[in-house]
């Protein structure tokens, strides 16, 4: 890739031609469940510095930091039964960004409509599956989809978030590259606990495919039998900046150039015999990135280790430095559609895997590998001794920080009745 390939790919500012594309999209920008108490975040997103709130209505808005009055921040202004107030001066703006109340100007002259020439930038904000989206596009918006794990019934699910200071395509390219598992998260796993550990079984053969909505890798293992669901079914890489592995979904989405959110969202299957367990709502968790007592990069769970890969590359990785091999053919092919897509635009045309028929919008079905589990279940003591599951009953292995109330409650939904937060240090065998 050259120089000028690179920068269009990875600016992503107001403006930039990546940033028109990844506005045509929405982006998971927070938990509902952040908005229990404190009902104001201030957000940075596509380069902008933004407002998420929820108004004494439940209704939420994403509006400009920066008041209209005199830009006083308005993430620390307050809401209102309709929109978020600011604290300097008391003007008020809705959900679409329309200034609703002056109040000095309302009480000397009432009779003045001033208030209706003044509007703040804001997106369209829709909260599904526990998430709040925002869409940062031109109108119309397309349909937020509605992946069948949103609504699947019997499961414990959690969101991690973590700020993570590099670039977005870095971030997502790993979405596609199956034999990053076998190294960062097998051997490395084994060679931190012990050195002279042995190496995890090796990839044979991959493969990558295009379909509706993103690409899928295929990949088959020395240990795996050659119809196993790794090389039957596989994983996606969900269109444009997204990863959907079965229980859960990854996005990479862009704050700026150089810093992207990651955002996780975890489905565990409770027991069979736990059934039927209802959840409220998913609990929102930050993740960190840091071993406060070493300063060095967390490694010990999949995620954080996938975080070190990508920081690893710089804020901005330079492609033109790399030397692909013949496992990148992934790498690839998103990066020619990523390419595609910027042509489609300029065409007049949406890009891939834009939404806009709502009839089909539904429980919208992805590949999965273990899909029967997942819909079907197991008895608690079946999965005990599942080579795979029973990892999943004793620690949280995606991310590293997990609070201890999270843990209890999965644990009460599970039926294990563990009480110890489980220990970060711990390393993963996957």
């Amino acid at each position: 890739m050259d120089t000028a390939e690179n920068e269009l790919l990875t600016r992503i500012g107001p403006g930039t031609s990546m940033g028109g594309l990844l506005r045509r999209y929405w982006m998971p920008i927070a938990g509902t469940s952040e908005f229990k108490h404190e009902r104001i975040k201030a957000v940075r997103l596509m380069g902008e510095d933004l407002v998420l709130y929820r108004d004494l209505n439940g209704v939420f808005g994403l509006v400009q930091r920066a008041c209209a009055h005199r830009r006083a921040d308005l993430s620390y202004g307050f809401v209102e039964q309709c929109g978020i107030r600011c604290n300097y001066h008391g003007w008020n703006y809705d959900e679409s960004g329309q200034c609703i109340q002056m109040p000095y100007e309302d009480t000397v002259v009432p009779q003045t409509d001033y208030k209706k020439r003044v509007r703040i930038t804001a997106y369209p904000v829709k909260a599904r599956g526990g998430l709040v989206w925002a869409y940062l596009g031109p109108q119309p918006p397309p349909e937020l989809p509605d992946w069948e794990p949103f609504s699947w019934p019997n499961g414990f699910r959690q969101i991690v978030i973590s700020r993570v200071p590099c670039n977005w395509l870095q971030c997502q390219e790993n979405s596609i590259d199956p034999v990053h598992f076998e190294w960062m998260h097998t051997n490395w796993s084994r060679r931190q606990t012990d050195p002279r550990a042995t190496l995890g079984p090796r990839h044979l053969q991959v493969a990558f495919d295009s379909f509706e909505y993103g690409l899928i890798y295929r990949r088959q293992r020395e240990d795996l039998p050659p119809d196993h669901s790794m090389w039957s079914v596989g994983r996606v890489c969900l269109w444009p900046n997204g990863f959907f592995l079965g229980d859960h979904f990854e996005w990479r989405v862009p704050i700026d150039d150089e810093s992207t959110l990651s955002v996780g969202w975890f489905f565990s299957r409770v027991p069979s015999d736990r059934e039927p367990y209802v959840q409220e709502e998913p609990p929102t968790w930050h993740g960190p990135l840091l071993d406060p007592s070493s300063g060095r990069w967390i490694s010990t769970h999949v995620m954080n280790q996938d975080f070190v890969a990508w920081v690893g590359q710089g804020r901005i990785a330079d492609r033109t430095q790399e030397r692909l091999g013949m496992s990148d053919r992934g790498i690839v092919m998103l990066r020619r559609g990523l390419l595609q897509d910027l042509e489609a635009i300029e065409r007049g045309e949406d890009p891939r895997a834009i939404l806009r028929d709502g009839a089909i919008n539904h429980r919208i079905r992805l590949p999965i590998a273990d899909r029967e589990f997942l819909e079907k279940g197991l008895p608690l003591e079946q999965m005990r001794a599942h080579p795979g599951l029973r990892h999943h009953l004793s620690r949280f292995i995606f991310q590293a920080g997990q609070p201890r109330e999270v843990w209890e409650e999965f644990c009460r939904a599970m039926g294990v009745h563990g009480t110890a937060q489980p220990d970060d240090r711990e390393v993963i065998r996957t």
